[in-house]
């Protein structure tokens, strides 16, 4: 039986850490390259975590566990809800900002999970090793592609982005921009798109959230038998995805195409590549779109198509940072490391 479920005598953690937990999981898998499952383990909850999921996949239902699922829930959907709109500003606009204060935040966990790994002998680093080389491929061999938003592709997206609340070091929103369906999932959850087009939104929302609780039942269980097993083993093994995982967060990077990566002007663009209306853009988008803009927009772009252009605003390409951008990039990773070891410390 794993850390603080069901019969075990050892206490089991408190609602406040619990949702401040499943607070950080749920801002985690809205930020590309930045995995839910990542915060859980870096805070001290993952044993938890994987043995209340698989013992209600397995409609094995206890006090403990659904209490535990209820808190990290509660506070991942107060995350989703409150920061869906902001974080994809914050992630086009200010990327090197929020990738410092995530590497913090991932790193935060590595002595905790360390301790769990020993003693550190050959089984347990060749672990450690294969972890660490799974993320180095992830984040240097996985190309991109795009995928058309219909349901059997979003249920199987969902599945594979589920990955990212149970697997450590795989982002779900990372996969989500790899398939080129990052705003369509994302942007569906924000408030706006709620109002504005709700069976719209549902009908990319629950094929996701289907194959989100298929993904997360298989895996759960997987993990759960690998981790009662084997566990120095097992954390050996996530401790090598936890550090690996920085391997895609090099916080010194912005779009390449700027004004391509900010949703209004792609979607104005394709619009007048259709054919629209100079007036029609401006109703829908408002009059920041000019004349002028829109034309000097249709020539950049003229031979793209939605596809093209979708693609060209995930290209990322690294600059060169400021001494004041380094000693901030600095200050944010120390204030995610210090965020993740006052959460995830044990209660006495």
């Amino acid at each position: 039986m794993l850390y603080g479920m069901d019969n075990d005598p050892a206490s089991p953690p408190t609602p406040p850490r619990t949702l401040m937990g499943g607070f950080l999981m749920g801002f985690a898998n809205l930020v590309p390259g930045i995995s839910g499952g990542t915060m859980i383990l870096a805070v001290g909850l993952y044993d938890q975590f994987i043995e209340a999921v698989s013992n209600v996949s397995r409609l094995r239902f206890s006090r403990p566990s659904l209490f535990f699922l209820a808190w990290i829930g509660l506070g991942a959907i107060v995350a989703v809800a409150s920061l869906s709109g902001v974080l994809v500003d914050l992630v086009v606009e200010h990327r090197w900002v929020m990738y410092s204060l995530f590497l913090g935040m991932t790193l935060g966990g590595s002595p905790e999970l360390l301790k769990q790994a020993r003693p550190v002998k050959g089984p347990v680093v060749l672990a450690i090793i294969a972890g660490f080389a799974a993320m180095a491929a992830f984040a240097y061999f996985l190309t991109g592609t795009q995928l058309p938003p219909n349901p059997g592709v979003l249920v199987l997206v969902g599945a594979l982005a589920a990955s990212s609340m149970i697997l450590p070091g795989i982002s779900g929103s990372y996969l989500l921009l790899i398939f080129g369906l990052y705003e369509t999932v994302i942007g569906s959850l924000r408030p706006e798109a709620l109002r504005e087009d709700f069976m719209g939104a549902m009908w990319i929302i629950v094929p996701v959230g289907v194959g989100a609780v298929l993904g997360i039942a298989l895996l759960s269980n997987v993990l759960r038998l690998f981790l009662n097993r084997k566990p120095q083993v097992a954390h050996g093994m996530l401790l090598g995805l936890l550090v690996g995982s920085i391997l895609g967060l090099w916080p010194f990077q912005n779009p390449v195409h700027q004004e391509l990566a900010r949703k209004e002007v792609r979607k104005a663009t394709v619009m007048l590549l259709a054919g629209n209306e100079t007036q029609a853009i401006q109703d829908k988008f408002g009059v920041t779109f000019t004349e002028e803009r829109l034309q000097e927009l249709a020539t950049r772009y003229a031979d793209k198509t939605p596809g093209d252009l979708k693609r060209m605003s995930n290209q990322l390409e690294r600059f060169d940072p400021t001494v004041t951008q380094i000693l901030k990039a600095l200050g944010l990773f120390l204030l995610g490391v210090l965020t993740t070891r006052m959460v995830g410390r044990k209660q006495s």
